[in-house]
Order: C-alpha cells, then structure tokens, then sequence
C-alpha cells in the first residue's frame, strides 16, 4: 500500500468526499467527554479526543441486536438478514482498532459470527494516530497498542501543517486515492513518520511494572492472590467495566413475543460476567458467586485466557474500565499489586 498527503484545510472536503458514498461517524464532544457519533461536517470532529465512553465496537456488535423472527408453528427463524448502511468509522484511535482486531478473533473463529461477518464487511476503519498521551489511566504502551501496524484501512497521521495517510487496504485506495487533493508522498513521508514515531515514543511512559511478555506468567502464578479479595470488597458489580471494555464479547439471547402469542423476534443483549447472575445455572448454583471470582474472571479474560486462545492479549490499554469503574478499581494498580505480591514471594 501506499502513503499520502492531505493539507490540514483540505480536511473538510475530505469528509464531504467521505460523504458521499458512506454513513461517517467519527469521535465528537459529549459534554465532558466523547463518543462516537454521525457528523455532518468536519467541524464536529475532535480528533484530540480521550477514549470515547463506548468505544467503536458499538457498531459491529451493537448492545441490542435482532437476530431474526419466528411464528409459534415454525422450526427455524425467519427475516435473519442484517440491514447496515456502508459506514466510516473516522478517527479510531490504535487502541480501538486493536480491539477490532481480538472481535474479528473471536467472531471469525468456526463457525463465524454472520451477523458480525457482515457488519464487518460493510464498515471502514480510518485512525488517527495518538501522538500523546491521552491521560494517566491508559496503559497502551505496555500493550503495545499506541504504534499503528494493522486492522485499519487508513491510518492519519498528524505531520505538522498537514497529515500523512498510510493507505492499507483495496478499500482505503479506492476511498482515499479517489479525492483528488491528497498527494503522493511515499519516501519522504515514511522518513516523517520514523522521526515523528521516534519522538512519539519518549513521551509514552509504561504505567504497569510486568512487562508485556511477563503478562501471562504473572497471571498464570496470581489465581490464589489475596489481591483479588480487597478487589473484591470494593466491587460493586455494576459491571460499567465490561460495558465500556472494546473487547468484551459476551451476550444473552432472549425471545421478544407479540402480545397475540402469534410470534416475536430473537434478539441478542451484551451481558456481563460481573453481574451476579451471569455464571447462575440451574437449580440456582452460581459457580462465580463472589465479587472476588467474578473481578479475577475479567482480568484473566484479558492477560491469561486469550494468550492461550488467540495468542493475544484481550486488554487493549485503553483505559475505560479504570475511568468508568465507581469503586475506583484500578487496572494499573491491580497489575502492579500482583506484581509486587509475587516479586516478595
């Protein structure tokens, strides 16, 4: 693929050129903070933006989803098909697109996610590279998250008095190489992005004591750590946490039934593994019934678990389970508790 350059006023013509074959959605301000949301223009963009409060998985795995209809009499369900409109996800941060990339993971494994597999295949990811910090809570350094390297298929870079878009798809040439002002810059422009990666890189501090090789053995040695408890007791099973996580995949399916019991629909809801009920099962047993379990069940699905699956970390170092979390529950804190545990071993 290819590099190129657009001039910083040439942005809101971009998006109007975006506009004219794709439903946009791009980071823009909610009050004190920012979600992902359809713009019109360029002017409602923040492209300096915390992490969003939902991050963009909202639009391949929305919260609510309808997975078909069915009539009393009938085996199988009926009207399965997913309606979305071609869309631009705009301005998706490298943490965001990692998690993309563990949800193409889980719902491509056989047998895939079709409803998943089509949204997937309608929507197209350009970022918008960090070139700071976005706050004391994201650990994207030590995930290795905060460097572009795939999962996009355009990636904006800002140069100064103009960006520089790395073009890494067939779908991203024809999108971004169709406007006419963005300008080859293929050399020069990796020489740019080197030195500006170079400075980049110093002002990213590691927040986590472990390394990222060292994750999983500290997880794989800390199932029994006190650490859990205290956890535990400041849990208040909200589960905010894995709502706002960009990599929590569960759900629970339901049967909505119209009122004259001649049929309903089949839809699926995002769940959470920190609600008490989540690991009920018949006869009333919960086998995660303490907080305790259930927090240790989140970490482990992010540093240990995965590793093991995917060969992949599920934590993204975004930050939001630290922000949202209303118990003050720490993700760095933990980690380096863990750390520290072990180390005094």
């Amino acid at each position: 693929m290819r590099y190129v350059y657009l001039e910083k006023n040439d942005l809101g013509d971009f998006i109007c050129h975006l506009k004219k074959s794709h439903r946009v959605v791009a980071p823009v301000r909610k009050e004190n903070q920012f979600v992902f949301a359809d713009i019109e223009s360029a002017e409602e963009i923040c492209l300096e933006y915390i992490p969003t409060i939902l991050p963009p998985k909202k639009y391949f795995f929305p919260q609510k989803e309808k997975l078909g209809s069915f009539g009393m009499n009938d085996s199988r369900l009926s009207d399965m098909t997913v309606e979305i409109e071609p869309t631009i996800i705009f301005g998706a941060h490298t943490c965001d697109i990692d998690g993309i990339e563990c949800l193409d993971a889980v719902f491509h494994k056989d047998p895939a996610d079709p409803y998943y597999k089509k949204r997937k295949k309608s929507i197209v990811v350009i970022g918008y590279e960090c070139m700071f910090p976005c706050d004391e809570h994201a650990t994207c350094t030590t995930m290795d998250t905060h460097i572009p390297k795939a999962g996009y298929d355009a990636m904006i870079t800002d140069a100064g008095e103009k960006f520089i878009i790395h073009v890494n798809s067939n779908i991203g040439e024809k999108i971004v190489g169709t406007f006419p002002k963005v300008k080859p810059a293929d050399d020069e422009a990796r020489s740019r992005l080197r030195k500006l990666r170079e400075d980049k890189i110093k002002k990213f501090k590691t927040k986590l004591d472990p390394s990222f090789k060292e994750l999983q053995p500290l997880f794989q040695r800390s199932y029994d750590s006190p650490v859990w408890e205290d956890v535990g007791k400041r849990c208040l099973s909200c589960g905010n946490c894995t709502a706002v996580c960009p990599t929590c995949y569960c759900y629970d399916m339901y049967d909505e039934v119209r009122l004259d019991f001649t049929g309903g629909e089949r839809k699926r809801v995002w769940d959470s593994c920190q609600l008490e009920e989540f690991a009920m099962v018949a006869g009333g047993e919960n086998f995660r019934e303490e907080r305790s379990s259930r927090q240790r069940h989140r970490y482990y699905r992010k540093f240990d678990y995965p590793m093991s699956k995917y060969t992949k970390y599920f934590c993204t170092g975004c930050g939001r389970c630290t922000r949202t979390c209303m118990a003050d529950i720490n993700l760095s804190e933990t980690i380096n508790a863990l750390n520290k545990e072990k180390k005094n071993v």
